[in-house]
């Protein structure tokens, strides 16, 4: 059941919802112990007291064609930070390509509604991208890269982020049928995957997205 299912530190008097007035819903989507006691995850109203497995079905039929990947040969702290983007603009799938283990906690538990893979070499991963035929996008400020502010994105790709520091590694940016870069303007060298990912999604969904479906304006709250 998913009645605890709350954001790591997240205090009980946060932004939510108290058990549901009864008589209940019948509909098969909602979760009897969230009813009972409460929902306060981090989900959109629309999903309030429905169980994890059927807010994953409603997202699986309206996912966006792109993917995300992100090398972790290091246990990279952004990784969170990036599934919670892909979270928010309803990626296909998100590609751990490295080491299994990553940090959940930048992900707010948006994990749970994703369909995260694992890809132990980056051939695991250029094996998967070739038979899927999904062109790989490499995201990384480098010489010989173009900037993504002028790039048409493919409606089908997967967007790859490097560690942070090294960025790209050289095998990714050997496999990468382009590699763009987001444009900076002032003294530092990069930002964060974390922070580059949401940009980069961002950028395939103005290409790309049809307009969300209509509902309540989100609360200050759920930009935290």
């Amino acid at each position: 059941m998913t009645s605890h299912e709350t954001e790591p530190g997240t205090p009980a008097e946060d932004p939510g919802v108290g058990p549901h007035p009864e008589p209940w819903p019948t509909d098969d989507r909602y979760d009897p112990e969230l009813l009972a006691a409460g929902d306060r995850r981090n989900v959109v109203d629309k999903y309030r007291y429905w169980s994890r497995e059927a807010i994953v079905a409603d997202l699986d039929l309206r996912r966006h064609p792109f993917h995300v990947a992100i090398e972790n040969w290091q246990h990279d702290f952004n990784i969170g930070t990036v599934v919670r983007n892909a979270n928010a603009f309803l990626a296909a799938g998100v590609h751990i390509v490295g080491k299994r283990r990553w940090n959940r906690r930048g992900a707010m538990v948006t994990d749970r509604y994703q369909h995260i893979h694992h890809h132990a070499t980056v051939d695991d991963f250029t094996g998967w991208s070739q038979h899927e035929q999904i062109p790989i996008v490499g995201i990384d400020l480098i010489a010989g890269s173009n900037p993504i502010e002028r790039a048409a994105l493919p409606r089908r790709c997967v967007l790859v982020f490097g560690q942070e520091g090294p960025g790209l590694s050289d095998d990714i940016r050997r496999a990468a049928d382009e590699v763009l870069h987001i444009s900076q303007f002032g003294s530092t060298r990069s930002i964060n995957a974390g922070v580059a990912s949401g940009i980069a999604m961002h950028t395939w969904i103005r290409q790309h997205a049809d307009e969300p479906e209509a509902r309540a304006r989100p609360s200050a709250s759920d930009h935290r």
